[in-house]
């Protein structure tokens, strides 16, 4: 008897372990929920961490970049560690690609996220009233334009998801764009900025001569997903930085994409309105306190009222 003791204490171990596993999934300081469905398509899932803490949750969202033709959710939780040890819930999000279906479809799927993860409030722990959002390029630019639209809620929508309130508490985004309307942006940042797909894709034209020639079909889309004519007042805060040069006219088409002159020129009207908006850009001009992102997530997610 004495001598099965280890072996069975052992086992009981290696139960609880597999078990906590299950239900923690990788780190047991939170759960995890892969691959849900958000909305109908195929590409409208995402990963939910859930950070373990007193009360509801704060919940900070990634968006993925890539020019909103490309790219995808990431599967793994190691940049959602530091928010989550502050105990703030963690979620990236795929979407339809405008390769597939162009706007609105690509950034009206992340709103739908934000308003799903509110239907799921009481379910995953999540406190309504504090959800942020991140995101590089294409998905910095979904991010700043649901922050800065108004509340796409449909309160007599049949779904119970289109319901739910799509406005945040704040955003920060990295090299994202502010405007993707031709005639904005090359007047900004020269022609190179045109030779980015992003800029045709977008609106399902098939190269920059033919989106510029009937520039009157898509002109709709550019002006309502262009998150820089949102901006009023009383928008939620937002961060935003960029890693390249503010060498002008831009030098070529990624660089134009990503200009600092982006954020500068949301910077100008934000001032402009009494809003609130931090720019950092490495090697170049700063306005803001905050060290980085980071620092300013973890701050609105869990300082301010």
């Amino acid at each position: 008897m004495l001598g099965t003791k280890p072996f069975n204490f052992v086992y009981f171990i290696l139960v609880i372990l597999l078990f906590t596993m299950t239900v923690y999934g990788e780190n047991p300081v939170f759960k995890s929920y892969m691959d849900v469905q958000y909305g109908k398509h195929e590409r409208n899932t995402l990963n939910f961490w859930e950070a373990r803490g007193d009360g509801p949750r704060p919940v900070l969202v990634l968006i993925h970049g890539g020019g909103w033709t490309k790219g995808g959710k990431t599967n793994s939780v190691s940049g959602g560690r530091p928010f989550l040890e502050k105990g703030i819930s963690y979620v990236t999000i795929n979407y339809r690609l405008s390769s597939d279906a162009p706007l609105p479809a690509p950034v009206l799927d992340a709103a739908r996220a934000i308003q799903f993860l509110r239907s799921q409030a009481e379910d995953w722990n999540i406190d309504r009233e504090k959800i942020a959002l991140s995101g590089g390029s294409a998905g910095g630019c979904s991010s700043l334009w649901i922050a800065l639209h108004e509340d796409i809620a449909d309160p007599d929508a049949d779904d119970p998801v289109l319901r739910e309130s799509s406005r945040v508490t704040a955003a920060a985004v990295g090299n994202a764009q502010t405007s993707i309307d031709p005639k904005v942006v090359e007047d900004w940042l020269g022609p190179n900025v045109l030779k980015h797909r992003m800029i045709w894709t977008s609106v399902g034209a098939v190269n920059i001569t033919e989106a510029v020639k009937n520039y009157d079909k898509y002109q709709h889309l550019y002006v309502k997903f262009s998150p820089y004519n949102h901006l009023t007042g009383d928008d939620p805060p937002i961060m935003l930085t960029y890693t390249h040069s503010m060498t002008l006219p831009s030098k070529n088409a990624n660089h134009g994409i990503h200009h600092p002159v982006h954020g500068m020129k949301l910077k100008e009207k934000s001032d402009e309105l009494g809003h609130e908006c931090h720019v950092i850009v490495q090697d170049g001009p700063r306005y803001s306190d905050y060290a980085n992102t980071q620092d300013f997530l973890i701050d609105k997610l869990l300082n301010s009222k």
